[in-house]
């Protein structure tokens, strides 16, 4: 995780000089709709939860082109049926995960209006837990950060910034629960609204 902030700090220390003439910085809240599944059977994943964020961001560029980096605290959730067995009938519990988000978007505008972006995503861990968990999993072993992306549509009125994406993972973000192997990859639809502060 240290190389990923690493070359975040180094890409930003290259690219502000470059587009600072049209620098802004604001704030920003939304929803998520997250699919958790940890890809094991004795985990059987219930319907998408809700979710969200709040944070800042900051945009800059030039030429129609923009960097957008984003600071977001992120609360995701997610219930599960765990069953010890094919024939068991299993018992429900919850899973919080509390990170900080730290995406990185890349994009070009359209008729001034709307922007078309992609980027990385790395996720920092603050709190995940697993709540009111059967009796025979206790354990989760979450990673400390994990790495995504996210691809999307944004829309700007005056201050205002709508932003549209959907976030796919490229690492899991749990190894194991108690002695169960999982492979999990959070995947969510993210809506956002942010507002220019300068």
């Amino acid at each position: 995780m240290k190389k990923i902030s690493a070359l975040f700090t180094l890409f930003l220390i290259c690219a502000i000089p470059a587009f600072s003439q049209n620098f802004g910085l604001g704030i920003k809240a939304g929803l998520s709709s997250t699919e958790v599944d940890f890809k094991s059977e004795e985990f059987i994943p219930s319907d998408s939860q809700l979710g969200y964020h709040v944070g800042l961001f900051a945009r800059f560029g030039g030429a129609g082109f923009f960097v957008q980096p984003e600071f977001l605290f992120t609360q995701t959730s997610g219930e599960f049926i765990f069953r010890s067995n094919p024939q068991a009938q299993g018992e429900k519990f919850e899973g919080n995960f509390n990170r900080l988000d730290i995406p990185v978007m890349l994009g070009f505008r359209v008729l001034k209006v709307l922007r078309v972006q992609a980027g990385p995503i790395a996720s920092l861990n603050i709190d995940s837990n697993l709540k009111d968990s059967a009796g025979t999993v206790r354990d989760a072993d979450f990673n400390s950060a994990t790495l995504g992306y996210q691809a999307g549509l944004g829309v700007d009125i005056g201050n205002l910034s709508i932003d549209g994406k959907y976030e796919g993972g490229l690492s899991k973000f749990t190894d194991n629960i108690s002695s169960f192997q999982t492979d999990n990859r959070i995947n969510q639809w993210v809506l956002s609204v942010g507002f220019r502060l300068f």
